[in-house]
């Protein structure tokens, strides 16, 4: 529990989320809306019968740093072709595999910082050595009473029965990790009958979808890219739900802070909430030092920019927490809590699940 000498704090921390801003119109941080590719399904198969084996891990460990995704070589067309592909987990236990088209999109039409012609790196170390996911200073707040958790955004944050968090991101979709209902190999147990609790009462999900990204790799390379899942309840929630963003890059963000609200398992029944700013990025994955713990993972990540269109404040989910990153380097340790991007090709995945169409997911 939070000391008295906390709440002030948590005071200010409130008013800054809820206050108008007074920012001067030239010095706002905009949503930039940018054209996105179109990524569709194109032949839909029955697949094996999924074998719900393993217990759900609260968090996901790899030893591959920025610099060792960064030299990973650029996927080609058919490589985010075969990446984007899907699983579907239904909830009487039938499994199809869907693959996709894109269009209007290529990997070659820009250079990125994040990839370069070399092989794909990996960082040597790889026993993965646990530790807390907390840097410095505890700078997680404790969100209690209905007042404040049935009040966006944090009324958007969800549990999931397999002990991870996930957000609300349609009337009946909630976005959060892969690796909360699949562990690279398998779906875990409990996936199958996957309950979601977005406001004292849990509601079954009827569809789990998967990217094959994340199915095809693992933690250490490719897969932490595509650490993310949207399930489809069986009914609407009834709440306010957060909108999709393409993530802009850290230097954009105001303050190059990002947010998140999960429930981190060494709360118990509490809703913890969160913000830092943004560190080193990659292509698909955004770096940063929020504390967090295991059950924060699948959490929304999200940042507040002036919308020029509506002419307002508007926040978005720009990604998705997956989990920590220890590398050791020459005798030193360095350590991240890493989020996976929404990129365009991931929007538009994405936006396709929940509007069932790609007319509505053209810009993000």
């Amino acid at each position: 529990m939070r000391s008295q000498a906390a709440l002030p704090r948590f005071g200010s921390l409130l008013c800054l989320l809820f206050l108008p801003s007074v920012l001067s119109s030239s010095s706002r941080r905009q949503w930039i809306l940018q054209r996105i590719p179109v990524v569709l399904p194109q032949q839909t198969e029955a697949g094996p019968t999924p074998h719900f084996v393993n217990e759900a891990r609260l968090d996901v460990a790899s030893p591959c740093d920025p610099e060792c995704h960064k030299k990973a070589p650029r996927p080609s067309y058919w490589d985010l072709r075969s990446f984007l592909a899907y699983e579907t987990l239904h909830s009487n236990g039938q499994l199809t595999e869907t693959a996709v088209g894109i269009y209007g999109y290529s990997p070659y039409a820009s250079t990125s910082p994040a990839h370069s012609s070399g092989s794909s790196v990996k960082a040597k170390g790889s026993h993965v050595r646990r530790k807390r996911q907390i840097f410095g200073h505890d700078g997680r707040f404790s969100i209690a009473g209905q007042n404040f958790l049935l009040k966006y955004p944090f009324s958007v944050a969800v549990k999931l029965s397999t002990g991870c968090s996930g957000t609300l991101v349609g009337e009946r979709h909630v976005l959060t990790a892969a690796h909360c209902v699949h562990d690279g190999k398998n779906y875990v147990k409990g996936a199958q009958r996957l309950r979601v609790d977005p406001s004292f009462q849990w509601i079954r999900a009827k569809r789990t979808h998967v990217p094959k990204g994340w199915i095809k790799g693992n933690a250490n390379e490719i897969g932490m890219d595509y650490d993310y899942a949207l399930l489809e309840l069986k009914k609407p929630h009834k709440r306010r739900h957060m909108k999709l963003g393409v993530s802009p890059p850290a230097q954009r963000l105001p303050g190059r802070r990002v947010h998140f609200s999960g429930f981190d398992n060494d709360r118990p029944g509490q809703l913890v909430y969160r913000f830092c700013q943004a560190g080193e990025e990659t292509s698909d994955l955004l770096y940063q030092h929020c504390d967090a713990q295991p059950g924060a993972s699948g959490s929304g990540v999200y940042a507040r920019m002036w919308d020029g269109r509506r002419r307002r404040w508007e926040r978005k989910v720009i990604g998705v927490f997956s989990g920590h990153q220890w590398v050791e380097k020459k005798g030193t340790s360095q350590e991240f809590n890493v989020a996976v991007r929404i990129t365009p090709l991931k929007y538009a995945q994405i936006c396709y699940w929940i509007k069932g169409n790609f007319v509505d997911c053209r810009e993000g």
